[in-house]
């Protein structure tokens, strides 16, 4: 016969294994999920080849699969990548690279044996050969337009020749069109190595289900390592979704199901901010905010080779500069998230900047420069039409509402945003809220908007303005390699630009990120490229 007592004692041993084991699993569980880096991708991810990386979700991918020769740090300081030194030439022509010899492609079976081998000079002449390749058909080709040739001298010597000196080009080399890819792997996937990316970065691809889910995994061969001399990355898994829903999104992140929330969305923003742009206190004790200085003005333009009066008006255009408040409009419509752009139209943050030289909230001034256009043209009621997108709606409807006041009636009309780029190349439309975000991180970028080479559709000139001083200093910037020269250049041409009024600049914006407390090391940069080699999780 059983004794009941040692019944007892047997289910109360089998009892506490069972408890120490389903312990144990959620320590494990909670351990792994402290090593995977989860966020949210509404917009979609089209493709995983870094030829292709034009939007900025393709680009974040792309950065933790692919290297280039040269990398950029938070403070847009160029450093050291695949290319561990390089010299320039004394006619700034030619771009002599160095390569380290311990880095290594991601493991494939189709690399033979050792299922991986290093990256050469002769890979990166490959990469630049395929990126202006017209048959590839890469968006970003246009980032060679100035090179003349391209050669691997040996392994480890990589060699870039220009048509003309471009201060700027070292800096266009840390774009991800510019990484290394293997030239067997490419071959072998053809087209289809959008979804079998193999690179040399800090995360190796694992899975994708399109429109579903995207898994990265650690690159244990990664070469980079931190300063105490532990090899990056940190996290174990990189994990995405893509709920296309922004109010979808938040409710993920308030829940701690994600770890990172970026930008600011009118559906959620005064449930996260108040008016000021501080976090609410139900978020506070959870949530982790960092801002900084974004590389994108947001403006309204106006096509000078439009045939209305209005718009051919130099005081009008003026006018509707000093006509609203772009503070307010920014606490109203922003929570105070980006800059009012008081300046010119490079943005603040960007060698060139200067707040002195653009347009501040003046009604009294604008309401005279009505008055005067009024006079000398004979127009009793001046109107004009501004096109905007869904998206900036409320800008331009605050912007109509402070411009009545002083005499000047805007109409507002809506187009999808593909339709609108395309009428605003055109010349079809002769006002037009716009952005411009920067592609790499010299103000020539921006600059290049106002030489007159760049008339649109062919260019990005969509203002038609022509300026034989401008297109003079222009020309003359890309000679000088000093920077603190090239800065007083840079500020002179964007003063000739906002003296004749050729847009309005709105704001400055800001990269807003938001991370649940336990996510460390994820910094932040002008240019809003997401880094997760040095991101920990508690």
């Amino acid at each position: 016969m059983t004794n009941p007592l040692y019944s007892n004692l047997q289910l109360f041993k089998y009892f506490l294994v069972f408890l120490i084991c389903v312990s144990c699993n959620e320590k494990e569980k909670k351990a792994k999920d402290a090593m995977v880096f989860r966020y949210n991708e509404h917009a979609n991810i089209r493709t995983l080849d870094p030829a292709f990386s034009r939007t900025l979700q393709d680009t974040w991918v792309t950065n933790q699969l692919f290297n280039g020769l040269v990398q950029m740090d938070n403070q847009l300081n160029i450093k050291p990548c695949i290319a561990k030194s390089w010299t320039i030439s004394e006619d700034a022509l030619t771009y002599s690279f160095t390569l380290r010899n311990d880095v290594f492609f991601h493991k494939h079976p189709f690399f033979g044996k050792d299922s991986t081998r290093t990256v050469t000079a002769a890979d990166f002449k490959y990469s630049l050969e395929r990126l202006r390749d017209t048959k590839v058909a890469s968006p970003g080709s246009w980032v060679l337009n100035k090179v003349d040739d391209f050669a691997a001298i040996n392994d480890t010597i990589f060699e870039i020749k220009l048509k003309q000196p471009f201060p700027a080009f070292i800096g266009m080399l840390t774009m991800k069109y510019c990484s290394v890819v293997p030239k067997e792997i490419v071959k072998h996937y053809g087209e289809n190595f959008r979804a079998n990316p193999i690179g040399t970065g800090p995360f190796k691809f694992k899975r994708w289900l399109e429109n579903i889910k995207l898994v990265l995994r650690k690159n244990p061969n990664y070469f980079e390592k931190d300063h105490t001399g532990n090899r990056l990355p940190y996290l174990e898994a990189v994990a995405i979704t893509f709920l296309p829903d922004k109010q979808s999104e938040f409710l993920q992140f308030a829940q701690g199901n994600i770890d990172f929330l970026n930008s600011l969305d009118a559906s959620y923003k005064d449930e996260l901010l108040t008016a000021n742009g501080k976090l609410r206190s139900l978020y506070a004790k959870d949530v982790n905010m960092v801002r900084g200085p974004y590389l994108n003005t947001e403006y309204l333009g106006f096509f000078l080779d439009s045939k209305s009066p209005e718009i051919q008006s130099e005081d009008l255009r003026k006018a509707i500069n000093y006509g609203f408040d772009r503070q307010k409009m920014m606490a109203y419509l922003r929570n105070g998230i980006g800059t009012p752009a008081t300046g010119g139209f490079i943005p603040k943050g960007l060698p060139g900047h200067n707040n002195s030289i653009g347009f501040n909230y003046q009604p009294e001034k604008a309401k005279q420069l009505i008055e005067k256009f009024k006079k000398e043209s004979g127009i009793k009621n001046p109107e004009v039409t501004l096109v905007t997108t869904g998206n900036y709606l409320d800008f331009s409807e605050f912007i109509q509402r402070e411009v009545e006041k002083i005499g000047l009636k805007i109409n507002v009309d809506v187009m999808p945003p593909a339709s609108l780029r395309d009428a605003r190349s055109n010349g079809k439309i002769d006002m037009f809220r716009s952005a411009w975000v920067a592609d790499y991180f010299d103000a020539e970028n921006y600059l290049s908007l106002f030489y007159s080479g760049n008339f649109s559709p062919g260019g990005s000139n969509y203002f038609h303005y022509k300026n034989a001083e401008f297109d003079s200093l222009y020309q003359k910037s890309f000679s000088v390699t000093n920077i603190e020269d090239r800065e007083k250049l840079y500020t002179k041409m964007d003063s000739l630009a906002m003296q004749k009024a050729l847009m309005v600049p709105l704001f400055y914006d800001e990269v807003t990120r938001f991370t649940r407390k336990n996510v460390k090391g994820l910094g932040i940069n002008p240019i809003n490229l997401l880094d997760l080699r040095r991101v920990k999780k508690d």
